[in-house]
């Protein structure tokens, strides 16, 4: 009797725990979940920022430094190889028309052309870029002398230098065209691209001028530049036509700057009696920047030949949009005709 009185009092008392379990799972109060500290992970290395060439900005490694003097006259159109240029300069030469020098490094197209003489203004130009390659073909029999005594390496047709050859599709003397690889082989030591005085930034500058485009005149050659927004560069018309390349694109670059220099017939004349102007780039003058399409009067200084050229707005320094640059040497008596 007393064993089952026991038993009784032992099954209502499981029975009451057990309620009282249940009331407990069925309460309001949250269940806390145990904390687990996270497992810290390792923060992702970041890309390196490719690299930017000096003379353009452009993404890439800078090479040999290969000068290139190009016909700038309507028989030349169009241009091989000029779009690969890093740096393209438009001076001045006999009867008032004009000439292009391509400065080549970071890109060597397969052909460029065509290739014409070299002029005495070419070696000032040059010589902040260091011992560069230069091809040309032939110049005037008093400025050969000076070529070859110059701090670069003469790449000169008609003295032989390989890489040259003629284009049956042009009329001489339009149709010289030459193999940048052929010809760097001639110049394994010329010298790599270095600080010339550009400095590039994606950003746009404070306080520029919106410019649809502008026109630089010279005695008998004109140059347009005309902003479009959809390449986001300036393209470029010469004399009237729309200055084309054998590689499809129309000329221009995504900074353009007019140059005020010292322009003045030197004592050299060719077989027709007309004198070869002479640029003097070194010194400091006034200039105009155009990019992004606005524009900017800027002040230009190069203290000698072996220095590059500083470029400032304001008293600061400019920077330059990153690609292709085009720089006119304008003549001090004359202007850029701004839109």
């Amino acid at each position: 009797m007393t064993s089952a009185r026991g038993a009784l009092v032992g099954l209502a008392l499981t029975m009451a725990l057990s309620t009282s379990a249940l009331v407990a799972c069925s309460s309001d109060e949250p269940v806390v979940a145990p904390s687990v500290s996270p497992t810290p992970s390792a923060s992702p290395t970041p890309e390196p920022e490719p690299p930017t060439t000096l003379l353009s900005g452009r993404r890439g490694k800078d090479g040999q430094v290969l000068a290139v003097k190009f016909d700038n006259t309507v028989n030349s159109h169009p241009h091989a190889g000029l779009m690969a240029a890093d740096v393209v300069y438009i001076e001045e030469v006999e009867y008032g028309l004009s000439r292009i020098m391509g400065i080549f490094s970071s890109k060597y197209p397969k052909v460029l052309g065509p290739v014409r003489s070299a002029r005495e203004s070419d070696l000032e130009i040059l010589e902040q870029y260091g011992k560069v390659a230069f091809a040309f073909s032939g110049g005037n029999p008093k400025i050969l002398p000076e070529i070859a005594a110059a701090p670069l390496y003469p790449l000169s047709n008609d003295a032989g230098a390989t890489g040259y050859s003629r284009n049956p599709d042009r009329t001489a003397p339009w149709d010289l065209f030459a193999d940048p690889e052929q010809l760097l082989k001639s110049a394994p030591k010329a010298t790599k691209a270095k600080d010339v005085g550009f400095t590039f930034d994606d950003e746009t500058p404070a306080r520029g001028k919106k410019s649809k485009g502008f026109t630089a005149v010279w005695p008998s050659a004109q140059a347009r530049f005309q902003w479009s927004k959809k390449e986001d560069r300036w393209l470029l018309w010469m004399d009237g036509q729309a200055a084309m390349t054998t590689e499809g694109p129309q000329l221009g670059g995504t900074t353009v700057i007019v140059q005020r220099v010292d322009v003045y017939p030197s004592a050299i004349v060719d077989k027709n009696g007309a004198a070869t102007p002479t640029t003097e780039t070194v010194g400091k003058g006034a200039a105009w920047m155009f990019r992004d399409g606005k524009v900017w009067p800027i002040t230009w200084s190069r203290p000698s030949a072996k220095q590059g050229t500083t470029w400032k707005y304001k008293g600061s320094k400019m920077p330059f949009d990153p690609g292709q640059v085009w720089i006119l040497l304008l003549d001090n008596d004359r202007r850029p005709q701004i839109r």
